[in-house]
């Protein structure tokens, strides 16, 4: 019985340096490593967040511009594509 506490410890030692083997447990310990993750996954974040957008205006605007027969939106679809070229 008195083993019991032992034992514990001595597996809650090699849990903690399992844990401590972990590859996230490496990769926090440097301050300016999660700095730099920290960074690539805002750019990341951003790069793909521009491309997303872009893509769904430019979906959106191709939709707008069949649907000429809708008065309205067919004149906004007009004037936003009027637009788009000219800027090219």
């Amino acid at each position: 019985m008195k083993d019991a506490p032992e034992t514990e410890i001595t597996r809650l030692a090699q849990a903690v340096e399992l844990l401590n083997d972990h590859k996230l447990m490496r990769d926090y310990a440097s301050t300016w490593r999660v700095m730099w993750l920290n960074f690539l996954r805002g750019l990341s974040f951003g790069l793909g967040s521009v491309i997303g957008a872009t893509l769904l205006v430019y979906i959106l605007i191709q939709v707008l511009a069949q649907i000429e027969f809708i008065p309205i939106f067919g004149d906004w679809a007009i004037q936003v594509i009027d637009q788009i070229e000219t800027r090219r």
